[in-house]
C-alpha cells in the first residue's frame, strides 16, 4: 500500500507542477460544472481530504478548510507534500492486521462508522484520480490542456 501511495502522489505531484503554469487569473477563475469551481479549489480538497481521513484512522476529526492558506500552487505542493509524508509514515507503522480489520471511527460530526483503515487509505487515492480527471478538464478549458503529462496511474 505504501507503494501504490507512492505512485499516486507522483500523478499528484505531476498536476500540481502542471498547473503551476496557470496564472493566479486562471488558478482562481470559476468555472461551471464543477463542485469546486476553481483548480486551486479542486487541488486544495484533493489534498485536504486526504488528511482529513488519515486523521479519523488515527482519531482525529479535524479539516483544513482554510484554502486561501494556499494561495498559489507552491503552497499547494507543500501541502501535498506534508500530507503524503504523514500517510506515508502512517502506513509505514501500522500492522497489517489493523489495515484490514474493521473497526469503530468517529467521522465528522461525531458520527460513529465501522471501516476498515485499508478501504479508507484506497479511497483517498481513487479520490485523486477522480478530482484529477476533473482538474484536467479545467485546465483544457483554459487553454491548457494536459497533453504531454502522464497523470495516469504510473505501471513502472
Amino acid at each position: 500500500m505504501i507503494e501504490v501511495h507512492e505512485r499516486v502522489h507522483r500523478s499528484l505531484q505531476e498536476l500540481v507542477e502542471h498547473c503551476g503554469d496557470l496564472g493566479p487569473g486562471d488558478l482562481n477563475r470559476e468555472l461551471p460544472g464543477f463542485g469546486y469551481p476553481t483548480v486551486r479549489l479542486q487541488l486544495h480538497h484533493v489534498i485536504g481530504a486526504e488528511e482529513y481521513w488519515v486523521g479519523v484512522l488515527q482519531g482525529r476529526v479535524e479539516a483544513d478548510e482554510n484554502d486561501a492558506a494556499y494561495p498559489t500552487t507552491a503552497a499547494l505542493e507543500a501541502y501535498r507534500r506534508r500530507v503524503g509524508t504523514a500517510t506515508a509514515a502512517y502506513l509505514g507503522a501500522v500492522a497489517a492486521e489493523e489495515l484490514n480489520t474493521p473497526r469503530p471511527m468517529r467521522t465528522w460530526g461525531g458520527r460513529e462508522r465501522v471501516l476498515v483503515p485499508a478501504h479508507v487509505i484506497l479511497r483517498t487515492m481513487m479520490h485523486v484520480y477522480h478530482h484529477l480527471g476533473q482538474v484536467a478538464a479545467m485546465c483544457r478549458l483554459l487553454g491548457r490542456p494536459t497533453e504531454g503529462r502522464d497523470l495516469n496511474y504510473p505501471t513502472a
